[in-house]
């Protein structure tokens, strides 16, 4: 029988070989994360963000508010509590959160608290929703360092994540669905029909004033 020293010697050197030989493939095993924001209208934040190199997709949905299962026309009506969001899935090897946090708030008006341009009310409002001290940190890191450059003050908050509710399926890459779709212009291509709305609401002329050739989306 082996002395009970050198059998915990052996234990240990091979723990210590398991270890080294499983580490790789535990780093290599990191999944993507995800990163809710709300920038006003869904489908335009959904359209900016899915052209990130790293970003595997975005999801238009509902969230911070308490009404369960909320419907679009809810959600506009006002009083479920809930933002026009966006989840976004990336691949942190790729694109880091710091990253997508400095091209959010540069992607949106950030000084305004009553909506984002031409879509008014308190569903179409800007936040960032955090799981963790960890992000809340780096939001906040996010959020100071957009402020330092603007020159004003910020009234986008940093809340607890809630229950995120995917918008109808209507909504999802609305920015280029072909369904036909009726505007005051007549009958239109979702995707024309997004970018009329864009460049009526006067979004990307609104983020290129406040943030000039930092703003990373204003091409639409």
């Amino acid at each position: 029988m082996f002395p009970i020293q050198t059998l915990k010697l052996f234990i240990l050197v091979a723990a210590m070989a398991l270890a080294f030989v499983l580490r790789p493939s535990q780093v290599q095993a990191a999944g993507p994360e995800t990163l809710t924001v709300a920038g006003g209208c869904f489908w335009c934040v959904e359209a900016d963000f899915e052209q990130v190199p790293g970003v595997l997709g975005a999801v238009s949905g509902y969230t911070g508010g308490k009404t369960k299962d909320p419907t679009y026309k809810q959600v506009t009506g006002g009083g479920t509590g809930h933002y026009e969001a966006v989840q976004i899935t990336f691949d942190p090897a790729k694109v880091s959160r710091e990253r997508l946090l400095y091209l959010f708030f540069r992607s949106i008006d950030p000084t305004d608290a009553g909506g984002q341009f031409c879509d008014r009310g308190d569903s179409y409002r800007t936040a960032i929703f955090v799981s963790d001290k960890e992000e809340s940190a780096l939001a906040a890191q996010a959020k100071a360092q957009a402020q330092a450059e603007l020159g004003q003050p910020i009234v986008t908050p940093i809340l607890n994540a809630e229950t995120f509710y995917p918008a109808e399926e209507f909504h999802q890459d609305y920015y280029k669905g072909g369904r036909l779709v009726f505007t005051r212009f007549g009958p239109v291509p979702q995707k024309k029909a997004y970018k009329l709305y864009r460049k009526g609401c006067d979004r990307d002329e609104r983020v290129k004033q406040l943030w000039g050739d930092a703003a990373p989306f204003t091409d639409g």
